[in-house]
């Protein structure tokens, strides 16, 4: 896991610089600098709306009695979403829309939910609870 984040962090840069690049040949510089300022603001308006849909889902389903595990998930990948459109790119800023649009988080969230499920089976998430119900004896 370690080396594949370690990959990311030096192969995302180089295309995003290179895509940059391109941009700026085929479009111009001050076109490429209006998109990305414009996807930055589309993007903080987009997930600041996702976000609070999530709380307020999260704040009904809790106040029901329900467990809001897939609202949690949402809120995971609205945050992961908002925070990659915050990096100055075009491949970032796709990410980020992707995670934010509620029709392709789904497919997201799929995939983060297997994950989460196998590395329990694993045993290497380990959930500490402060509930007295769960507490041994």
């Amino acid at each position: 896991m370690g080396k594949i984040f370690l990959l990311l962090l030096i192969v995302v840069p180089a295309l995003e610089i290179f895509v940059l690049i391109l941009s700026g040949n085929v479009i111009g510089i001050p076109m490429t600098i209006i998109l990305i300022i414009l996807t930055g603001i589309i993007g903080a308006t987009l997930a600041k709306k996702e976000g609070l849909n999530a709380i307020r889902t999260a704040q009904m389903q809790a106040s029901q009695g329900q467990m809001p595990s897939g609202v949690l998930l949402d809120g995971i990948c609205i945050l992961v979403g908002g925070v990659v459109l915050l990096t100055p790119g075009f491949i970032t800023d796709a990410i980020g829309f992707f995670l934010l649009i509620p029709q392709t988080r789904a497919v997201f969230k799929g995939f983060l939910l297997k994950f989460i499920q196998r590395a329990m089976k694993s045993g290497n998430v380990v959930f500490v609870s402060n509930n007295p119900w769960n507490r041994k004896r």
